[in-house]
């Protein structure tokens, strides 16, 4: 069994545009086991019912930023090894510093195509 069948992801983003664009790109790559979550506590909330392999999370978001999520994350012991990939429009060099330091996986700068998408996947949990 290929790894997009078995692979269980989330997506996490407050503009809904975002996240369908992110889905409709992980349906397109085969993969089939996505959540969606409009804001960290919501997704955080939902990882602690159904944990997921892969997190993709956009860093500008309302109540809890990107990286104050993966800090969430990496602060709960189910949750802290849970694959986690930064999309952000401002791939700052303190952001993405920032963010390797509380063990963030890989970013994408937005806007990206579907393929940087999936390359950005693979470097993290393998060939999909």
């Amino acid at each position: 069994m290929a790894l997009r069948d078995q692979i269980k992801m989330m997506v996490v983003d407050d503009m809904s545009t975002s996240r369908g664009l992110i889905t409709q790109a992980l349906d397109a790559m085969g993969v089939r086991q996505v959540g969606t979550a409009s804001d960290g506590p919501g997704a955080l909330e939902m990882l602690q019912k159904s944990p997921a392999h892969l997190v993709i999370s956009d860093y500008n978001m309302p109540n809890m930023d990107g990286l104050q999520f993966l800090h969430a994350l990496r602060s709960n012991p189910k949750t802290k090894s849970v694959g986690f990939i930064l999309i952000t429009g401002r791939a700052d060099r303190e952001i993405i510093e920032a963010g390797r330091k509380l063990g963030m996986n890989n970013f994408l700068k937005k806007p990206f195509q579907p393929q940087d998408l999936k390359a950005c996947i693979e470097t993290v949990v393998g060939r999909l």
